[in-house]
């Protein structure tokens, strides 16, 4: 849908630069296309993590937005104690059943570890929203 975060979020969301990395223009770097120099000093596997990063938060994210259109935003902003205090017992209740999976090697049959863990991901998210007042209230 979007060629670059500029398009999709409104800001150039990854720093490359961080990494030591030039902007890849698509998401993926056509060796041949770039100036030989360059690409011999690109270090693929940062790249390899930079493009997994994206795709474990983009899945995430997208994830959240049709969670969010099934539940809405009252849910959280209208938690008992708070939405901070709602989103901190879902935390609690899912690390419990992480806990649980992993302690005593239990096969889960409705919910993966790999969906807990994004769950988790994604409550962070949602926290990160309400202290920024970005959540909306209803």
């Amino acid at each position: 849908m979007y060629d670059n975060d500029r398009e999709r979020m409104g800001h150039d969301a990854t720093n490359f630069a961080a990494f030591g990395l030039p902007n890849p223009k698509p998401r993926s770097i056509n060796r041949d296309s770039l100036n030989k120099a360059i690409a011999d000093k690109i270090d693929h596997k940062h790249v390899k993590f930079v493009t997994d990063v994206w795709q474990v938060l983009d899945g995430a994210g997208n994830l959240l937005i049709k969670k969010h259109k099934d539940y809405g935003p009252t849910n959280i902003s209208l938690s008992p104690g708070g939405p901070l205090n709602g989103l901190r017992v879902r935390m609690h209740d899912k690390t419990a059943r992480i806990n649980h999976l992993i302690d005593t090697g239990a096969t889960p049959e409705n919910e993966s570890l790999r969906d807990s863990f994004i769950d988790l991901l994604n409550y962070s998210a949602i926290a990160l929203m309400v202290l920024d007042g970005t959540w909306p209230r209803d």
